[in-house]
C-alpha cells in the first residue's frame, strides 16, 4: 500500500530542490509552501497519537483514553442499549418466522411422549376395556401415532400464532425489568472498557481513520504549494 504522507513529502522535497537548482522562484515557493503544508499536517497527525517531548498538547489520545472510554460507554448506552431499546428488542425477538418456530417447537416438544400419556388416558379410563375387547389393545391405537403428532404439531403451531397466545406473551415480556437488564450491559460494558490501556485505544482509533490521514497530507501539500505559487506572483 502507497504511503500517501511519504509521496506527498517527496514531492514537496523535489520541487523544492528543483525550484533552488533552477533558480526559479515560482517553482521553489510552490516547493517550499508545499513541504511546509505536508509537514505541517503530517506532524499534527504524529501529534494526535504519540506524546513528543517539550511540544505541549501532543499526545492527545492516549492522554484522554479515560474520556474516549466514557464517550464510547455513553454512546453505546444512549443510541444501542438503553431501557427503550432492550424493551424494543425483547418485543422484537416474539416475531419469529416461521419455520425458525416449527424448528424450535420440534426440539422442545416430544410428541412421542404426548402420544404415550394420550395411550394411557385412554387405557386408564373407562374405554380402556372397550379397547380391550373390541380392538385388541393398546396395538390397534399404535397406527395412529404419526397422525396424532402431526395435528398435535399444528394444534400447538397454530395456538401459538393466535392473538390471544401472543398478547399474552408480549404481556409476559412487558413485565420483564427491562432497567435491570440495562443496567447489568452497562456493567458489562464497564468491565469490558477497564480492560482498555491507552494504547489499546490509540490502535482502536488508528485502525478506523488510518486510511484517511494520508489525505490530510496530501491536501496539505496542494493548498500550500497553491498558495506558494500565489506568494511568488505577489513578492
Amino acid at each position: 500500500m502507497i504511503n500517501k504522507s511519504l509521496v506527498t513529502n517527496v514531492i514537496a522535497l523535489i520541487l523544492s530542490i528543483l525550484g533552488i537548482i533552477l533558480a526559479d522562484t515560482h517553482l521553489k515557493a510552490v516547493g517550499f509552501y508545499a513541504l511546509s503544508g505536508a509537514l505541517t499536517n503530517w506532524l499534527a497527525i504524529i501529534m494526535l497519537f504519540d506524546k513528543i517531548p517539550f511540544v505541549y498538547g501532543s499526545g492527545v489520545i492516549p492522554k484522554q483514553f479515560e474520556g474516549f472510554k466514557k464517550a464510547i460507554k455513553n454512546m453505546m448506552l444512549t443510541q444501542f442499549f438503553n431501557e427503550k431499546n432492550v424493551q424494543q428488542f425483547l418485543l422484537g425477538t416474539l416475531h419469529l418466522d416461521h419455520k425458525i418456530l416449527q424448528s424450535k417447537m420440534s426440539e422442545l416438544i416430544d410428541y412421542d411422549q404426548l402420544f404415550d400419556k394420550f395411550v394411557d388416558t385412554i387405557m386408564s379410563s373407562q374405554f380402556g376395556g372397550m379397547v380391550e375387547s373390541f380392538l385388541g389393545g393398546v396395538q390397534a391405537i399404535e397406527p395412529m401415532r404419526d397422525s396424532f403428532k402431526q395435528k398435535m404439531h399444528d394444534a400447538l403451531y397454530e395456538m401459538l400464532e393466535s392473538d390471544k397466545a401472543q398478547a399474552g406473551i408480549k404481556s409476559l415480556m412487558g413485565a420483564v425489568d427491562s432497567q435491570f437488564i440495562a443496567d447489568k450491559l452497562e456493567k458489562m460494558i464497564d468491565a469490558r472498557l477497564s480492560q482498555l490501556t491507552p494504547k489499546m485505544v490509540k490502535k482502536i482509533i488508528q485502525d478506523m481513520i488510518r486510511k484517511h490521514l494520508g489525505w490530510l497530507v496530501i491536501w496539505g501539500g496542494i493548498f500550500g504549494g497553491i498558495i506558494g505559487l500565489i506568494a511568488s506572483f505577489l513578492s
